[in-house]
């Protein structure tokens, strides 16, 4: 081999491939397009495993209600129930922080990229697009802190399953054990019925806290449920 042949990372030129790849004049086969396509793949895959989790949990939901009625079931496997929903729950806000890192990368590219060249009149989103993206690519991060992750899974999923757990919960305790009443019929074992209450209370009250507290949502998304729009409102 000689030396013209001996590749030189570091040369003038080997430094500059891809320097190119996403200028103006870009077609359907681009590189940019080829990118956008392999964000959306990876997007939908971390999709697919957050309604994964989800499936579970709604199958326990389930298989944990019709149990806790059945014969004599003690009332303490509904909160085994609520138990197992919030080690779900914590699993799929961890994924649900990956997958927000792919769409928020497909959201600026949706609106920096293809809107603009839908309709360039308004120009782009952020001006400092491609610097952030380069910068995302380079040195990936998450976007949005793990307790921002558990209220939205709380919010759309987890808060309702929880609660319908609790309701079949105050049912058991008071209506179906006639053995004693409540405080007493709420006991576990060797502790109180009013402990257990208790515990039970304060777990609901920070969920609740966690998912509704006013904040700046960081997750970079389509939808909001306050988000109602028509296509004929576009002038």
């Amino acid at each position: 081999m000689s030396e013209d042949d001996v590749f030189d990372p570091c040369g003038e030129v080997e430094r500059d491939i891809g320097r190119g790849m996403f200028e103006e004049g870009m077609g359907p086969g681009s590189s940019m397009a080829h990118l956008y396509r392999g964000e959306i793949h990876r997007m939908k895959f971390w999709r697919e495993r957050l309604d994964r989790t989800t499936n579970w949990a709604v199958t326990i939901l389930a298989a944990i209600s019709t149990w806790a009625f059945t014969g004599d079931t003690p009332h303490f496997v509904i909160l085994i129930g609520m138990a197992m929903l919030t080690v779900f729950l914590v699993i799929e806000a961890r994924r649900y922080r990956g997958y927000d890192l792919w769409r928020s990368r497909v959201r600026l590219l949706q609106e920096n990229v293809f809107a603009n060249a839908l309709d360039p009149t308004t120009g782009v989103e952020d001006a400092a697009w491609r610097r952030e993206l380069s910068e995302d690519y380079r040195r990936p991060k998450i976007k949005i802190t793990f307790e921002e992750a558990l209220a939205h899974r709380l919010r759309r999923v987890y808060l309702p399953l929880l609660t319908v757990l609790l309701v079949a919960w105050l049912v058991r305790i008071t209506a179906f054990d006639g053995a004693a009443r409540w405080p007493a019929s709420a006991a576990v074992g060797a502790v109180p019925g009013v402990v257990v209450s208790g515990l039970v209370a304060a777990f609901f009250v920070g969920a609740t806290a966690v998912a509704c507290r006013p904040r700046t949502w960081k997750a970079n998304g389509e939808l909001r449920l306050t988000d109602v729009d028509v296509w004929s409102d576009v002038e």
